[in-house]
């Protein structure tokens, strides 16, 4: 079995940026992604568009050019699976890492075969798995805790919950096909996170009623025909629905860094590493990415976490 200096697990962004480090600093390394190049920027809605610019998205000094001043899904996924592609990056796909054992290597043990390898990065971010509401129905085919496009839900009664941009995107967007739009937000108002360029649209639809938004609410049960929540007022509301848009967040496999020996930590089960070199409480087994901050995942993006690559990389040629 071939032994490499580094077993990155997770092709995103943070990852192939760390590859690129790995390569530049003359280190054998491998990727594991489980699903495609970036594969939570393609399970992104089709016509999302970035927070960032461009140039925040950029790693490895490879320039992205785009038209936008911010870039959406599309050329982000050429940019990013363009530098796999030209950079010859090494990386298996749909492959999901069950395991990670230390020993005096690690043994990285997945679905299809196993690897051995001086150092590991986990960058697996947290798109992966829905933050679950845990309501009676929330397993019915009408709930969808992920959104990619308004057309299916034309002329539909949608219930979207959630406040941040996902959820207000969802809400934009089906109404704009012909929804009838029902916000259930558990907040007071609309998250500060959302896009300061949307965050105005939809603040008026609400305030002039073309979508309805009821604040400060809870939702207590999902029936195939309608959905229950409780409202501001502590009145139980019962209205007719054809789709639930759970847009209620998503987070890291906790299961799987446990499993891995990381410690976690607090309510947001913060994952522990070390932030002057991003190496976890096991020796030689680094975080990546949005990964570092437990359940708060809006912590980290690409734009702020793409400094962990070089990081990383520093510490590991020093040991090695």
């Amino acid at each position: 079995m071939k032994l490499y200096d580094l077993i990155i697990i997770g092709g995103g962004p943070i990852g192939l940026n760390c590859a690129l480090e790995a390569e530049r600093a003359g280190l054998s390394y491998l990727i594991i992604e489980k699903g495609t190049i970036v594969n939570s920027l393609y399970h992104y809605p089709l016509y999302m568009t970035f927070f960032s610019t461009a140039d925040k998205l950029e790693i490895a000094d490879i320039p992205f050019i785009s038209t936008a001043q911010k870039p959406g899904r599309r050329e982000a996924l050429e940019y990013y699976q363009g530098i796999s592609r030209h950079r010859k990056i090494n990386i298996n796909l749909y492959e999901e890492v069950l395991k990670v054992t230390e020993k005096d290597n690690f043994l990285i043990e997945t679905d299809k075969s196993k690897y051995l390898a001086r150092k590991v990065i986990i960058a697996t971010g947290f798109y992966d798995i829905p933050n679950m509401m845990n309501v009676k129905g929330e397993d019915l085919p009408k709930v969808k805790h992920y959104y990619s496009e308004p057309y299916p839900y034309a002329d539909q009664k949608i219930a979207v919950i959630g406040s941040s941009n996902s959820a207000v995107d969802a809400a934009l967007e089906t109404y704009r096909k012909g929804a009838e739009v029902t916000m259930i937000i558990r907040h007071a108002e609309i998250s500060k996170s959302v896009k300061y360029w949307v965050k105005p649209d939809i603040e008026n639809r609400i305030k002039e009623g073309t979508v309805a938004a009821h604040f400060n609410a809870e939702v207590l049960e999902i029936t195939p025909e309608t959905i229950i929540f409780k409202d501001e007022n502590n009145t139980i509301r019962e209205i007719e629905n054809d789709f639930v848009l759970a847009m209620t967040g998503y987070l890291p496999n906790f299961e799987f860094l446990k499993n891995s020996g990381i410690e976690l930590h607090g309510d947001h089960l913060k994952p522990f590493y070390n932030e002057d070199t991003m190496e976890t409480n096991v020796a030689g087994l680094y975080l990546a990415g949005v990964v570092c901050g437990g359940k708060d995942t809006h912590l980290w993006f690409i734009e702020n976490s793409r400094v962990h690559a070089e990081i990383i990389m520093k510490d590991i040629l020093a040991k090695i």
